[in-house]
């Protein structure tokens, strides 16, 4: 059984949703280890629908003797899940659904151009939109002298209404205007298609580390979380550096993907 909506006690509470079908007929005998078969069930029903993005698993206790079955191996199967950012855990909360990770592979594409093709209905705010001088990193990445006037903007990239990203982009002037309201609507990368501006190959470097205050904040998570991190430099066909940026993802919602060929 799990519980949707506000949490269990709480005035308006959802009814629970019962799930007890979904694990009838478990094979207590078989060669298939116990909590596998209690994995693939729940995911079966979080891939139908069934469990909702949101939605809460009673704890390891209850749904441990709801089946008869041991704490250790529910435990297991919930791991697995969390693991594959199917699950998270969330202090004070429990155990809940994910909203649909977004799976990134390395191609050079845009993240808002990644969530339209899973459906996963992107927004964005605009956090900062700034004329500034370029430091040393930001002009050396652009190709500029210090000091020269850059476009500084700051977005929070939401995917079913969750924030996932915060995406920190510098933009050199020469790259043409941009306009504030057309971000918070469209992609940076789709607005300049629009004008005829393909970005032909990018440099970036992938990695992890704490959340900074204000991250936490934007991404609606406790302070000093780890988030993915992601520093791109894209530059057009030919060769003018158009955008440098730092951006942070939330790791349960987010992954990337690559492909490894032998030599």
């Amino acid at each position: 059984m799990v519980t949707t909506g506000t949490r269990s006690g709480d005035e308006g509470a959802d009814p629970p949703v019962s799930l007890d079908d979904v694990f009838e007929g478990i094979d207590r005998s078989g060669p298939v280890p116990l909590y596998f078969q209690v994995a693939q069930r729940l995911e079966q029903a979080i891939s139908s629908g069934r469990l909702p993005a949101g939605a809460r698993l009673e704890n390891e206790i209850a749904l441990a003797e709801r089946l008869g079955l041991s704490r250790p191996t529910i435990r297991q199967a919930i791991q697995q899940l969390v693991d594959r950012g199917m699950l998270v855990r969330r202090r004070g909360v429990g155990t809940q659904v994910v909203h649909g990770r977004v799976s990134r592979s390395t191609t050079l594409t845009s993240l808002y151009d990644d969530l339209v093709s899973e459906g996963q209905d992107p927004r964005t705010t605009v956090i900062r939109f700034d004329e500034i001088p370029a430091d040393d990193e930001v002009a050396s990445a652009l190709g500029l002298d210090p000091g020269q006037p850059v476009l500084d903007m700051v977005r929070v990239r939401f995917a079913s209404g969750r924030p996932v990203a915060v995406l920190e982009n510098f933009v050199p002037l020469a790259a043409g205007p941009l306009d504030r309201d057309a971000l918070e609507r469209r992609g940076f990368y789709s607005l300049l298609r629009d004008r005829g501006t393909t970005i032909q190959v990018a440099k970036q470097r992938i990695g992890a580390r704490a959340c900074t205050d204000a991250e936490a904040r934007l991404l609606a998570i406790p302070p000093g979380s780890a988030v993915l991190t992601m520093h791109r430099t894209a530059y057009d066909d030919s060769g003018n550096a158009l955008e440098h940026g730092h951006h942070c993802y939330q790791p349960e919602l987010y992954s990337f993907e690559s492909t490894l060929i032998a030599r």
